[in-house]
């Protein structure tokens, strides 16, 4: 058979719903031999390598160079250009500094989807061991072609999609993929078509790791077509989503360039109907546009989200992109994790239950991850006892030992109780240690012996072992008895499989009871219903003791009477809820912004877990208003979802399970399409799409792939859900703080603005030189300006509702102060330059008055501006000492430039009189009493809904 003939179809068919014979012949395979050497090499030279496509893009250069292809970047290039022509280098170096800085940073920040392809592309290459003309060879896995037989074993990483076929306990790791937190184990079975991804069991994927055991499988996708390859192009096909504040900021240039264009035209033309020379009124434009400019507005914005981002480190949130420290600020919605984000990623023992001849007894079991210290209590919440509960004793043992994992003391690189092996049997043996550890001691130390597994493991000498497999959902070992002859076979699977092996069960005393199946179903449910994770356990004593050569098969277990197992009792078990991450949803909720669980588990688990954190509340919806709890959403119900209903489902529903990468990636772009401000977490490379499309990405540090982390804005170092509720604390706190910068530099442009337009439209000598008006602006922004970075939060700032995402940055109130301000600036200004005329003063004299009206005008309103609409004597006057610090500096500067006279005459400044300056200061007094005022009437008669609102 040629190798066009043995090509797949453009629709390929559902492979997991084909048997092996019949995929086999699909492919032009043989299942056993595989592909021969030249039939490999021609679908090699047809197809291409095994490698994840990287997307062509622009050179660096042009990327770089479309950075300053935003208005502000023109206002801010426009005074580089007018500062260098007026011959003030340093102050044009400056500003072209601060454009060289923002085109770097938004540079950066579009090469985060490369990187994260590229990291996609770095998980493929690896080796693969195949069969080839019926012999195994190693072969890289770029050269692996489909039809391919690849041979799998534990550890090695899977290179291309699979077809399963003759397993050995093949369990795969596929967190990564499908956000399932346990390994999987898989089976060779055909499989209906319409399974979903994660329930797959007959199928292995690219990426994923061999978690256990052995088999083979047929490669039906490589490179671009299989899931991995899917996902490299919707993270280039995801959309870069700009955040708020850049979004506002972008819409602010653009209305401010065209006033100041406007502005400068029109006082251009004013001057000349007063008969001014043509460069004369350039010059006065120049000085207009200057002062129009606010040149202190992106360095504010840049340094104050610098501080955000040391801050947000502290809490164990490491900030990738700057506007990402803002925009958790303006969430509204977080779609978080499971596994390791709201729950400790550490399988634990929740409850025991044990049959008896006269009571059923349920156990639950305390402590926090695998630490083996918590309360164990029975009935009548009585406390674990070695006389009374023998059965209990003999249950966790069974546990121990019918168990490959161990736990691990906490050490310098690992500061907790750690495990080795299968989260699931590690429960075990840290449920069995509990019980130790509460018998430890006193009169039970016989008691400690039979349940420690440290010491259970050495007396009870392990012979041989049966290791778990789905096709008899059973794992069995036999130990030699530690007295006497005869040896034990311990059992644990399956509720459904192990009760078909038991005759009898043990009593509460110890003693066999009579085998009671529908009261271990009957419990089990009722475990499973809490959403926890149940084994049952059994046990069978042999008469010939067991040694070396002895091995264990599947024909020792047929369930039969004769050979039957005694029953012990079940576990059940659940990765439990971090206690912080309660606290953190309970916060979020009160500040209005609503969590939504997405995850690839199932549906019962993820919605007992989401009670449990709080995410959802019997008869109560996130915002605290009665109505029905919905209902959890699953994959295979989003998928007959259209995508006109998905927004109004994906708002009302709070639990999303068994979740695929291109469901995460709908349900994100469905609530971003009602204008919610979306924040995502995620960990594998199944999260990277989604990531990428949310307005702010969160990815994990700990358990987090390099794909998910490039795709993301922020790394939680701590993989905790309590960061992302704090990162959202100190977004808003920065938010207001750079909302009471913007409130308090607008108004010195504008007043400084309005000072040039009023002599220019009177035809007078301009108060304020252009010099003048590059040394306000930068300078103040800095010394006076920058404080108002490190004010503390708002003692209720997360007791308020997100933002408006629709609320602009200017809003009617902003500019309203801004106006009243402005015409205070301008008149003491104006009215102090005059003055100075008027009593026989120089030009350069009345002109440093002017300014220094400016200056203290801001330096008084500085104090207003700390409380948007409280009273300026609501903040603790002396709780930011660099406030003090700026000020402090700004009049150093002020004196120094009026008061050295070299200094002074580069800038045309002259001394000013004791008259002049107590004059100076009673203006500043005005305008601190003018705006208090204000302040007064709005929350006495106009109180905005928003408490952000100046």
């Amino acid at each position: 058979m040629s190798s066009t003939d043995t090509q797949p179809s453009p629709a390929s068919p559902k492979w997991h719903a084909l048997s092996i014979e019949q995929v086999a012949s699909e492919l032009g395979t043989d299942a056993r031999s595989g592909l021969s050497a030249s039939e490999a090499s021609q679908r090699l030279e047809r197809d291409g390598p095994n490698t994840i496509t990287v997307k062509d893009s622009s050179p660096w250069w042009v990327r770089f160079l479309l950075q300053f292809h935003a208005p502000l970047i023109y206002i801010l290039l426009a005074a580089t250009v007018v500062t260098l022509f007026l011959g003030e280098y340093v102050d044009s170096a400056v500003i072209f500094a601060v454009v060289l800085v923002n085109a770097v940073i938004g540079y950066v920040q579009e090469t985060r989807a490369a990187n994260a392809i590229d990291a996609l592309a770095k998980s493929m290459t690896i080796e693969a061991n195949v069969r080839r003309d019926g012999r195994r060879s190693r072969v890289d896995a770029a050269d692996l072609v489909i039809g391919d037989v690849v041979l799998l074993e534990a550890g090695d990483k899977v290179p291309a999609d699979l077809r399963l076929q003759r397993l050995q306990d093949l369990h795969t790791d596929e967190s990564s993929l499908t956000g399932e937190s346990e390994p999987i184990p898989k089976n060779a079975s055909t499989l209906d078509e319409d399974t979903v991804l994660a329930e797959r069991l007959n199928m292995a994927y690219a990426g994923s790791l061999i978690a256990r055991g052995g088999g083979e499988g047929i490669v039906i996708a490589t490179a671009d077509k299989t899931e991995v390859g899917r996902i490299s192009e919707m993270i280039a096909g995801a959309d870069a989503i700009a955040t708020p504040l850049t979004r506002k900021i972008a819409q602010f240039s653009k209305v401010l360039l065209i006033f100041i264009l406007a502005l400068a035209a029109l006082a251009f033309l004013v001057g000349m109907l007063h008969d001014r020379t043509p460069t004369e009124m350039f010059m006065a434009s120049v000085a207009l546009a200057v002062s129009a400019i606010p040149e202190g507005l992106p360095p504010a914005v840049t340094v104050m989200l610098a501080v955000g981002v040391s801050r947000m480190a502290q809490r164990k949130a490491i900030i990738r992109n700057l506007p990402a420290v803002e925009a958790l600020g303006s969430t509204t919605v977080i779609c978080s994790d499971k596994t390791g984000t709201l729950t400790q990623n550490q399988m634990t023992v929740e409850a025991a239950w044990i049959p008896g001849s006269e009571s059923n007894q349920f156990y639950t079991f305390g402590g926090v991850g695998y630490e083996p210290a918590g309360r164990i209590a029975g009935p009548d919440d009585q406390e674990a006892d070695p006389s009374r509960d023998v059965t209990l004793v003999e249950l966790l043992r069974a546990g121990a030992l019918c168990n490959d994992a161990t736990i691990e003391e906490p050490t310098e690189e690992e500061s907790r109780w750690t495990i080795q092996g299968d989260p699931t049997e590690g429960a075990l043996v840290v449920a069995a240690a509990k019980l130790a550890n509460a018998f430890q001691g006193g009169d039970h130390a016989s008691a400690f012996e039979q349940v420690d597994p440290e010491t259970v493991n050495s007396r009870w000498e392990r012979m041989s072992a049966l290791p778990f497999d789905s096709e008899h959902q059973y794992m069995a070992t036999l130990h030699r008895q530690p007295e006497g002859d005869g040896g034990m076979l311990y059992v644990k699977g399956s509720v459904e499989r192990i009760t078909t092996m038991c005759r009898s069960a043990v009593g509460t005393d110890g003693s066999d009871v009579d085998f009671d199946s529908d009261a271990v179903h009957e419990a089990a449910s009722e475990l499973a219903s809490r959403g926890l994770r149940v084994l049952a356990f059994a046990r069978r004593a042999t008469a010939d003791t067991p040694d070396s050569n002895t091995e264990l098969s599947h024909d020792m277990f047929n369930g039969d009477a004769e050979g039957g197992f005694v029953f012990l009792g079940l576990q059940g078990m659940l990765d439990p809820p971090r206690e912080e991450a309660k606290v953190a949803v309970a916060q979020c909720l009160a500040a209005g912004v609503r969590v939504k669980m997405i995850t690839g588990d199932h549906a019962l688990t993820a919605t007992t877990i989401a009670g449990m954190i709080g995410i959802t509340r019997d008869g109560l919806l996130q915002d605290g208003s009665e109505g029905e709890t919905p209902p959890p959403v699953t994959g295979a119900e989003m998928e007959k979802i259209s995508d006109d209903d998905l927004p109004e489902i994906a708002a009302r529903t709070d639990v999303f399970a068994r979740m695929t990468p291109e469901q995460k990636l709908r349900l994100v772009r469905a609530l971003q399409s009602r204008g919610e401000i979306v924040a995502m977490t995620g960990d594998g490379v199944n999260d990277a799409p989604a990531l990428r499309q949310a307005d702010i990405g969160i990815a994990m540090g700990i358990a987090g792939t390099e794909a998910a982390k490039d795709a993301a804005d922020i790394i939680l170092a701590d993989d905790n859900f309590a960061s992302i509720e704090s990162a959202v604390e100190e977004g808003r706190a920065v938010y207001a703080n750079l909302t009471k910068f913007i409130v308090w530099t607008l108004p010195t442009n504008g007043g400084q603005a309005l000072v040039i337009l009023f002599s220019m439209f009177i035809g007078a000598v301009l108060p304020i030189l252009p010099v003048q008006a590059l040394y306000i602006n930068m300078v103040s922004a800095i010394l006076l300006g920058m404080p108002l970075i490190f004010e503390a939060k708002d003692p209720d700032i997360m007791d308020r509702p997100p933002r408006d995402p629709a609320r602009p940055l200017l809003t009617f109130e902003t500019i309203m102060r801004t106006a009243l301000v402005a015409i205070l600036l301008c008149a003491g200004a104006t009215a102090m330059f005059h003055w100075e005329l008027d009593r026989g003063e120089s030009e350069a004299a009345a002109r440093t008055a002017a300014v220094s009206v400016i200056i203290f005008g801001q330096i008084m309103y500085l104090f207003s501006a700390r409380a948007l609409l409280n009273p300026a004597w609501s903040v603790p006057i002396w709780s930011n000492p660099w406030l003090w610090a700026g000020i402090a500096s700004m009049l150093a500067v002020q004196a120094t430039l009026v008061y050295v006279e070299p200094i002074a005459n580069v800038f045309h400044f002259a001394a000013l009189d004791p008259i002049a300056l107590g004059l100076i200061g009673a203006i500043g007094v005005v305008v601190f009493m003018v705006v208090e005022t204000e302040k007064a009437i709005r929350r006495r008669y106009f109180p905005p809904e928003d408490p952000d609102a100046p």
